[in-house]
């Protein structure tokens, strides 16, 4: 039986857009038989996807040979993290209020957690907050170790990441912030950065009560992004 054209035509996509995702997210970028052999494909194909994505700006040819993140992702990356805002944000407010503590959302940009929106609940006196662009490092703080968790599992990982991953949430005390609590839930969704929500409080009683509401409200934007 032969593919119809538009089975190739989404197998090639899909091809593509992993290429994409494995070249940003090599810090110094790949090479041709590197990419052919983690998409298992001919090297003749992984050059023909490279060269399309290096087409459209999304990926550019360096030096040495090796592929990496082109200028064209910063357009891509605006209206991502944009519609990523939009969809967590109302469950986030809900959350924050049912938990009368700080809901955040983090994102993966190279090696760093970056907050890409802060909600406080609203009716609470006293709060532990962080601003908007705050960072700290990739398996760090339950935020780093969630964000980590959110990708598949990788040779010599961290023991809490593969924790996170198969309890479907991270938890972490004082690693960021002195004193604090922090419970976070990975989100993964296909051509969009790996995120997770995050809890932080001083209060251990809601940090112990978060990973369920957490997990309801990731699988709440998950679906709403799908």
């Amino acid at each position: 039986m032969v593919d119809s054209p538009r089975a190739v035509g989404t197998q090639t996509l899909a091809r593509g857009l992993r290429a994409l995702e494995l070249v940003a997210a090599a810090h110094d970028g790949l090479a041709v038989q590197e990419v052919a052999e983690q998409l298992d494909v001919h090297r003749s194909i992984a050059s023909r996807l490279l060269a399309t994505l290096g087409d459209f700006h999304l990926v550019v040819r360096g030096g040495d040979g090796r592929y990496r993140a082109g200028g064209g992702l910063a357009a891509l990356a605006g209206g991502i993290t944009a519609t990523l805002r939009a969809a967590a944000e109302p469950i986030m407010r809900e959350l924050a209020s049912e938990l009368g503590a700080t809901i955040s959302l983090l994102v993966v940009d190279g090696s760093d957690a970056v907050a890409l929106l802060v909600v406080e609940p609203p009716a609470a006196t006293y709060v532990l907050s962080f601003r908007t662009g705050s960072r700290h490092p990739l398996g760090t703080g339950s935020a780093g170790v969630a964000l980590l968790a959110a990708g598949p599992a990788v040779p010599g990982e961290a023991a809490n990441v593969a924790q996170a991953r198969a309890q479907g949430y991270a938890s972490t005390y004082g690693e960021v912030e002195p004193g604090a609590h922090g419970v976070a839930v990975p989100i993964s969704l296909p051509g969009l950065p790996a995120a997770c929500l995050n809890v932080i409080t001083y209060r251990p009683e809601i940090a112990a009560r978060a990973p369920k509401p957490l997990i309801a409200a990731a699988e709440r934007v998950h679906e709403h992004l799908s």
